[in-house]
């Protein structure tokens, strides 16, 4: 009988030590820049649970980012603008077997304000051709990633308007409007050169309903990551090309909603114009 019950404890122990889960690996995630402000693209990189687990989801504020393979890690790209409020944000990444909540804190940042006025056909509206042709290519998120490393400057002249600038038009206060881009003070017929790699998605016309934003360009970098290049005098490229970092696509012109030469670059990142700047300097791999 004692031998029986021993049997059944040695039993009853061994099913209870099979029974307990293994532990959960924990995701390992790195965010950049640590302490990002108004208008950083934010990238989250992580690194699976294991080699066969499934991409992670990645959501801010109840909206799911488009996540990418990068080596044996995976990553998203969080833009944000001069409209989002400053303080803590919650970034969420969900694996096969875990959840990370990871608190990211937006800085404040003060942003110029300016006066335009705008007369003749720089003041003439938009038409529904550029802005359903505009808003289609700002959305592409395609899987290959073409950029590689910093961009460089599109355009050798010096900055005349930075990213996030407030602006009155016509005396009145534009107030979900801030410059989505950076415009450089060239002549009429200096260079505009492609910052990276990427694929001519958009080319638009003035004389072509592009009234506002004039002779434009659209590269799309891969992964969410689209540059427009505006106002342009010349374009030297057609849409399908394949650019690279350097190669001259047009010239700084004044077409569209301009009050003089210039170049206008956006970058958009899943949708939303950030600023340059950071891609120039820092770069996001």
């Amino acid at each position: 009988m004692l031998n029986a019950l021993r049997s059944i404890s040695t039993w009853a122990a061994t099913t209870f030590l099979i029974a307990i889960p293994t532990a959960v690996n924990a995701l390992e995630v790195d965010i950049s820049p640590k302490a990002p402000q108004m208008g950083d693209t934010i990238s989250v990189l992580i690194t699976p649970d294991d080699n066969t687990s499934p991409p992670p989801i990645v959501n801010l504020e109840e909206k799911n980012y488009p996540v990418f393979p990068l080596g044996d890690r995976y990553r998203a790209l969080i833009p944000t603008s001069p409209l989002d409020p400053p303080g803590k944000m919650t970034v969420r990444v969900e694996g096969e077997e875990s959840t990370s909540n990871i608190g990211v804190w937006l800085k404040n940042r003060v942003f110029p304000i300016q006066r335009i006025w705008l007369t003749g056909k720089a003041s003439r509206p938009a038409t529904d051709t550029e802005l359903e042709k505009v808003a289609e290519f700002k959305s592409l998120v395609t899987p290959q990633k073409f950029w590689n490393g910093t961009f460089t400057k599109p355009s050798s002249a010096s900055v005349s308007t930075v990213f996030g600038v407030r602006r009155y038009y016509n005396g009145e206060f534009a107030n979900d409007y801030y410059h989505k881009g950076v415009d450089y003070a060239g002549s009429s017929g200096s260079l505009v050169v492609a910052p990276t790699a990427g694929k001519v998605r958009l080319i638009g016309r003035e004389d072509e309903d592009f009234h506002v934003h004039g002779n434009t360009i659209g590269i799309d970098h891969g992964q969410g990551v689209v540059s427009i290049f505006m106002h342009l005098q010349d374009i030297y490229v057609r849409e399908g090309d394949m650019v690279q970092p350097g190669q001259r696509i047009g010239t700084v012109g004044s077409s569209g909603a301009s009050t003089g030469p210039h170049l206008h670059w956006g970058l958009y990142v899943n949708g939303i114009a950030v600023d340059p700047v950071p891609w120039r300097f820092t770069g996001i791999e």
